[in-house]
């Protein structure tokens, strides 16, 4: 870190919602890509893979599978490390882990090596620099949050639709191993994001106070130790309403992008044809994650964006449900341009909604918990939605499947809110200062009333000093009526 600020959300600093935050986006728009277009770029070497060490299709599959876990399965570590380091140093520790990965992958000389190189450390490196991007965007953006959200989770059909066929031209040209060592040195570009994280500073006006150092000895004091991981959430019924509904939208959301292809294949198509489908889903996927930020950063809309996230895992499952009972190509055209409509929505939004639901200051630590808890579920669904096509041997049952499971987590989160979230008073305040914690409102809060004490002893002062320049020139003015008595008198 160097002896820079950790940037831990000093107190009193209200997010930019520009500048600087324009930088920090396009660097969660580059890691955004690479976390979730990555495992399947890797997946073009698969052919290669099994003919150099003599493996199944099952085998190189774990390669992706172990790459997904290590993303979604560290986050509780990652909150820890971005909790005691700041994002920006992890982020750049992360850049050198997922480089190193795919470099040493280049030399492996066994399956069991690839796994280790890119599932463990190259998914390592992609996981430290994921979360950590996410909550720099939160920190940044407040009131445009729901557009940056959105642009920034562009960067996924955007990368997918470059790394792929990258990925292809490389192994044609230079082999799997060549291939791995080219996008080794591409995912060094992640320390370069990382160094855009740039902390946020506090103003200065809040360090000068009489005596600047007093004065910043007296903020440490009053701030609270910050726990590694705040376990706190789970007392939000917000919060586990929302972890329930995303375990249970994972188990079906990635599953039918997984199998279209096949289920085009199936129908006679050629595999060319075939593959266009995913072009189809990642172009529509592309323009509605944007589009749907800029509709969840209405006023109308924006209280009311867990709503809008739950319409949008609906409107998933139900295509999900429709799209099973294609027979031909145009129906599986018509599916994927709707599932990239409903995909992409839910892209934009369910890390927008977790932000609104648990804030700045409690972010770190729940995105972390919530990959944890979405581990699980990535691990389970995919296969077995391929143990339901072994046993059927018919993709409707697959899509059927998928489509219950995204359908079933739009009705619990809500029905949840609905039901058992009570709606608390909208605090003026709160309005005004969006991006600003719990802590850091309390401690505006009491310089603020440090200032009207300070206000009120001045007034007091100037009042009592009125109040004696009036005595004085009473005593004068009895004075005087005694001299002009005394003379009347005599």
């Amino acid at each position: 870190m160097g002896g820079a600020v950790v940037d831990d959300g000093p107190t009193g600093v209200k997010a930019p919602d520009g500048g600087w935050g324009w930088a920090v986006l396009v660097g969660c728009f580059v890691i955004t890509g690479f976390s979730y277009a990555f495992p399947k770029a890797v997946s073009v070497f698969f052919k290669e893979l099994i003919r150099e060490f003599g493996v199944g299709y099952s085998d190189t599959a774990w390669i992706s599978s172990i790459l997904l876990a290590m993303l979604y399965g560290t986050g509780p570590l990652c909150s820890v490390l971005v909790n005691r380091f700041g994002c920006r140093p992890v982020m750049m520790v992360g850049g050198l882990f997922a480089s190193m990965g795919m470099v040493l992958a280049s030399f492996a000389t066994s399956i069991m090596h690839i796994y280790l190189c890119i599932g463990v450390i190259t998914g390592l490196g992609l996981a430290l620099n994921f979360q950590p991007s996410l909550i720099m965007l939160n920190r940044y953006f407040s009131e445009k949050r729901p557009l940056a959200n959105g642009l920034a989770a562009a960067g996924s059909p955007v990368a997918l639709c470059c790394l792929s066929p990258l990925g292809q031209i490389l192994q044609y040209q230079y082999g799997w191993r060549g291939g791995f060592l080219i996008l080794g040195g591409m995912l060094l570009n992640c320390c370069a994001c990382g160094a855009l994280m740039r902390p946020l500073l506090p103003p200065k006006k809040h360090l000068e106070f009489e005596d600047g150092r007093l004065r910043a000895a007296e903020e440490k004091k009053l701030q609270p130790k910050k726990k590694l991981l705040d376990f706190s959430v789970f007392k939000d019924r917000g919060f586990l309403i929302y972890t329930v509904a995303a375990s249970i939208m994972v188990l079906g959301l990635f599953v039918p992008p997984v199998f279209v292809v096949n289920y085009a294949k199936g129908l006679g198509y050629e595999d060319t044809t075939s593959a266009l489908l995913l072009t189809i889903l990642g172009f529509v996927d592309m323009f509605a994650r944007p589009l749907s930020g800029i509709i969840a950063g209405t006023k109308w809309m924006r209280p009311r964006c867990v709503y809008l996230f739950s319409f949008a895992m609906l409107f998933n499952g139900v295509t999900d449900l429709i799209g099973s009972q294609a027979n031909n190509y145009g129906g599986l055209v018509g599916f994927c341009i709707f599932f990239g409509m409903s995909y992409g929505m839910v892209g934009a939004l369910q890390f927008e909604v977790l932000m609104a639901i648990v804030g700045t200051e409690k972010f770190p630590s729940a995105i972390g918990l919530v990959l944890l808890m979405e581990a699980m579920a990535v691990l389970v669904g995919p296969p077995g939605a391929g143990r339901l096509l072994d046993a059927t041997h018919k993709y409707m049952y697959v899509f059927l499947l998928a489509g219950c499971e995204v359908t079933l987590s739009a009705i619990v989160i809500a029905l949840g809110n609905f039901l058992c979230i009570t709606r608390k008073q909208e605090d003026p305040e709160a309005e005004l200062e969006m991006a600003v914690t719990a802590a850091e409102k309390e401690s505006l809060r009491n310089e603020m009333e440090g200032q009207d004490e300070k206000r009120e002893v001045e007034e007091r002062g100037e009042y009592n000093g009125k109040s004696a320049d009036l005595h004085a020139g009473g005593d004068d003015a009895e004075m005087n009526g005694g001299e002009e008595n005394t003379e009347a008198s005599l």
